[in-house]
Parts: structure tokens; sequence; C-alpha cells
């Protein structure tokens, strides 16, 4: 408050972007059909911010005869379910990568998005968890939408910073099927799989930086000094495990690491006989009568406690509590969780493990961590579920802008 008697203090106004316009970039192939592999490249001779970048998307849903497609509608962020890997690189070297996009993105989303962002990401192809109302399309079927790259990859969510002058690329690589995007309405018909989406057009639209003559000159000293520029970011990486024997105790060793990569979130979801099904919602998660989690990260385990789950009784309050306190911890911002206790139990109940807080020794005999996860559950575990592990952790690059060499560190 002593802020308000300085009457004297001048405003500041910040003039040091000139221009800051959108540009579109273009793949390098004109089909996107299932497999394909498509790169959009951006050159470098310009300062770019990936951060606010998005994709663009033109297509239309239709049936195997060519006509519209009348019986099925898009399922909450159906739209990254179009591609199984999306990869960011720098001068040739992949930087970040996301695969399993739909799945990936949609158990970020649920942990990172609020309920006043849903406005906005309708345009993408989310809505609220309260709503049902898919992304819009025409009489014909067509339709189009901006997916921010910040909702699908670590790496445009976390640096916020502009890429000096050198070369990057956007690669997607297309789905081998649209089920996992569609859900069908008609409860009378049977799903019909010849439903196709057709993607017309995909571009990169990129923001295109110019600072003012300051900042310009800045810059070309720090690129004619030849040093590394640091980006430091949270990747996501996705497991899967299938075939789980129908007991009630599983273990499941996911991989060793690094110190350097251990992960500081565990988050498990588990699917029954979702993937790949028209007449079921792939957005939804199933409890599958889940008791307790445990992560081990060598032999220290989170959470300390046992859960003691119980969703038959409503006995869920820990396991929505660690949900919504993911915002809290992950962005340092005051929670605001896009699901309700009530949708959280129902339709998407994830399991979130914060193993952020780890000793420094956890190491000090292998040099590796070793990331395993045990479940229990109440009853046996049904047949055809897909148990799905995403594990945030930290990475640095550095690249320089007048060499072009690029490096992990």
């Amino acid at each position: 408050m002593n802020g308000i008697f300085d009457v004297t203090e001048k405003p500041l106004f910040d003039n040091s972007i000139v221009d800051l316009q959108f540009h579109t970039h273009q793949s390098n192939t004109s089909t996107f059909n299932y497999n394909d592999e498509m790169r959009i490249a951006v050159e470098g001779d310009r300062l770019t911010l990936p951060s606010l970048s998005h994709i663009y998307i033109e297509g239309r849903v239709v049936k195997e005869d060519g006509t519209p497609s009348k019986t099925v509608k898009f399922i909450n962020n159906g739209l990254a379910h179009l591609f199984s890997e999306i990869r960011y690189e720098i001068n040739g070297i992949p930087i970040d990568t996301t695969t399993k996009v739909g799945i990936t993105s949609f158990i970020k989303g649920l942990l990172s998005f609020t309920p006043s962002q849903m406005n906005r990401l309708q345009n993408a192809g989310w809505y609220a968890p309260d709503q049902t109302k898919p992304l819009p399309r025409n009489e014909d079927g067509s339709f189009n939408a901006c997916i921010p790259l910040s909702t699908l990859l670590g790496f445009a969510e976390d640096y916020k910073k502009a890429i000096l002058n050198i070369r990057q690329e956007l690669v997607l690589i297309r789905s081998n099927t649209d089920n996992n995007c569609l859900f069908n309405t008609d409860d009378g018909i049977k799903a019909d799989k010849s439903n196709k989406i057709f993607i017309d057009k995909l571009y990169w639209r990129i923001p295109h930086v110019v600072g003012n003559l300051k900042k310009e000159l800045a810059v070309a000293k720090y690129t004619e000094k030849n040093v590394d520029t640091p980006v430091k970011f949270r990747s996501w990486e996705l497991h899967t495990l299938t075939g789980l024997p129908q007991t009630k105790n599983h273990s499941w060793n996911i991989k060793s690491v690094r110190k350097s990569q251990s992960p500081s979130y565990v988050i498990l979801a588990f699917q029954r006989n979702r993937e790949d099904k028209l007449d079921k919602y792939n957005h939804n998660f199933d409890h599958c009568n889940i008791n307790n989690i445990r992560v081990y990260l060598n032999s220290i385990k989170y959470p300390y406690d046992n859960l003691n789950l119980d969703f038959t009784k409503y006995q869920i309050s820990t396991l929505y509590e660690m949900y919504a306190d993911f915002q809290h911890s992950y962005y340092d911002i005051e929670p605001e969780p896009y699901l309700s206790l009530e949708k959280f139990k129902e339709d998407c109940p994830i399991m979130v493990i914060d193993t952020s807080k780890q000793p420094e020794n956890i190491a000090y005999q292998t040099q590796s961590i070793n990331v395993r996860v045990e479940f229990d559950t109440n009853s046996n575990i049904a047949e055809n579920t897909i148990v799905y592990c995403l594990l945030l952790y930290e990475r640095e690059f550095a690249y320089n802008a007048l060499t072009k060499y690029v490096k992990q560190l």
C-alpha cells in the first residue's frame, strides 16, 4: 500500500517489441494419411516465440462413401488423437517429444487447466467437464481448430523466451486410426468404424518477433559472443502397460534414469476396454477399484502413507486432494482444479504422486534411479485394462545462435 503515495513515479510502457505477427508455415507434404510424417520448418534467420505458437487444422469427418457423418462427434481433446507423436527439433536435434499425443495431453490438461480457460480451449477441441458440446462442424462435416503448442509439448509450455536465429522444425506423425478421436452419438446404431477424418490443411502458426533498435543491437551483440543459450523445461513422457494379470496386486518397473532426469511427478490413469472403441468415451478413465498406489524411486517410497481408497464408498478425498494440489506445487499458483470431486470420481480418477522432493543421496551408489510403481485393487483387475503412467521431469539443452550447435546438458 505504500506505493499509493508515490505520485511522482513515472508510468512504465514496454516498447521493446515493435512487431509481433503470426506467420504461417506449411508442411513439407500435402497429404496427411495414416502413419504419415509431416515436417514443418521455420528457417533460422529470425526471432520466433514458439511458446505462443499453435497448430492450425482444417478437415472433414465423413463416412466411407464421402458423405458427412452424422452419428459421431469429437471427444474432449479429440483432435490431439489425430497424432501418435509430435516432436520439436532445433537444427535437426530433437528437443522435446510427446507420444500418444491424445492421451498424454489430456492427462496433462486435466491437471493444468482451469475452468476459466475453457472458453479459449474450445477452439482447440476441449470443453468443460460439465458440458458435452464437441468441436463444432458444418453440414458438410468440415471443421477447423487452433491447438496451442503449449498444450502438446512441455517445451512450449515452460520456455517463454524467443528462439534466436536457428532452424526449427515441428514433426507430427499421423495416428493409424481415427476411432480414438470420435464417439458414436446414436445409441440405436452400432458404432460404425468406417468414419474417417480427412486433414485438408495443417499449418504451424508461430509469432515472428522484431525488437526495437536497442533490443535488436543487444541480440546481435549476444549472438556474436558465440555463447550457448540454455533451454530448460519439463518434459512429459508417457508409458503404457497392457496385458495385466487378473489379480489384486501389481508391480511395474517403468524405467531406470539418470538422477538429472528423475521424475518430479508420476501420474497414473487406468482405462478398461476403451481404446479404439467408438461406443465408449476415450477421454474417460476408470478407477478399477484401486485401493493403494506406491511409487518407488530406488528405495524411497511416495506417498509416505497408504491411501486406503474405496471408490464404492466415496473414500477418495486424499486422492482428490493430491490431484487438486498439483497446480500449486507445479506452477506455484492458487489451485483451480479442472475437475470437481464428482467428475473426478465418475469420469477421470487420475492418481497424482508428487516425487519432486528427493534426498540428495537418492542415487549415491548406483548413479541411476529405478522408477517402479506398485498398486493394489479391491477386486481383480478386469480384462483389457490399460495403465498409463505419465512422468514429468526436467530437461535442459543449449544452442549456439552463431555456430548453430545444439547439445543436451
